[in-house]
């Protein structure tokens, strides 16, 4: 596919080869037995699948009561800065911002699979108010890579405030930040987005890679899984420290969506074995809620059956 770019200045950051390249997960060992065994996972992944045993499991889930207190959320103070009043962090797990831990609607995730930890921020689109807050909080973490699951708007509907710039030449100006576009690609998929930002009271400039997925239909999911396998990748390729932070509008639906295949992924590069059940499990501990429909969840084993697939019928 042709990169559209949108200003003449802006440079290729990835090539569609790359992007190909990323897209063909492969285990780290791959031979007879290993090869058996992921025969046996991709024939009881769609055994799930083919008798709606999934939706059973995800019924499963959402019989589970939370697991922690929303009391920070639900302060009179703090109301405003949440998208959706339903839609809250535990008090256990959310990111604190500064000195004072003030609030923001976003929570720490911590997934284990085979004994490796995967660190994620899961967090709602910023509103205009809180567009500040989010910024520190990518500071604070030192997270480098922002997965951003949504369109500014969909369907008519503001799902999320615009908080980097869409000029080269003119930066984004907050209280305490100064946020710039260093360069950005257009691709069908997704969009790639390099930014820093200037910290005004410290002078310390931070590098961020914020990777738009622009490719969720409004209702549903994608028509093409492989489009979404190369986002998940690159986010994962560009990680170098910190929690990756992805949002959505509420963050929990497909935020939830990225977490669990981002895992999946992992642990098949790395001949690990995976449960997606266990995996929702443990993303629902850090934050309510997160894979929000059956669809979503269905989507997920069916990403997941693609890759498997691929390995089986390659050489």
């Amino acid at each position: 596919r042709a990169l559209i770019p949108l200003l003449t200045d802006s440079m290729q950051i990835v090539s569609e080869s790359e992007l190909a390249q990323l897209a063909q997960i492969r285990p780290l060992i791959l031979n007879f037995r290993v090869r058996s065994t992921i025969k046996a996972c991709f024939e009881m992944l769609q055994r799930k699948v083919l008798t709606s045993e999934i939706f059973q499991e995800f019924m499963d889930l959402e019989f589970e009561s939370p697991s922690g207190e929303f009391t920070c959320g639900n302060e009179p103070s703090n109301r405003n800065k949440n998208r959706y009043r339903d839609i809250l962090p535990y008090d256990s797990t959310r990111v604190p911002l500064g000195e004072s831990r003030d609030y923001i609607n976003a929570s720490y995730i911590r997934i284990v699979n085979s004994g490796e930890e995967y660190f994620y921020i899961a967090t709602q689109g910023p509103l205009r108010d809180t567009v500040s807050d989010f910024w520190q909080m990518v500071l604070e973490n030192q997270a480098n890579v922002i997965a951003m699951m949504t369109r500014e708007v969909e369907d008519g509907t503001v799902k999320c405030h615009r908080y980097w710039p869409i000029s080269l030449d003119k930066p984004l100006e907050l209280k305490y930040f100064s946020i710039f576009l260093e360069n950005y690609q257009i691709l069908e998929e997704f969009i790639i987005r390099i930014s820093f930002t200037l910290s005004q009271q410290k002078g310390t400039v931070h590098f961020v890679r914020q990777l738009q997925f622009t490719n969720w239909p409004d209702h549903g999911t994608p028509a093409s899984a492989n489009d979404f396998i190369k986002f998940v990748r690159l986010a994962r390729k560009s990680h170098q420290r910190g929690p990756i932070i992805v949002h959505c509008s509420a963050g929990i639906g497909r935020t939830g969506v990225l977490l669990c295949v981002d895992v999946v992924f992992c642990a098949i590069e790395r001949n690990f074995l995976f449960n997606i059940k266990n995996i929702v499990t443990q993303m629902r501990e850090h934050r309510c809620g997160m894979i929000q429909t059956k669809e979503q969840y269905h989507y997920c084993y069916e990403i997941v059956l693609e890759v498997l697939q691929k390995i089986l019928t390659s050489d």
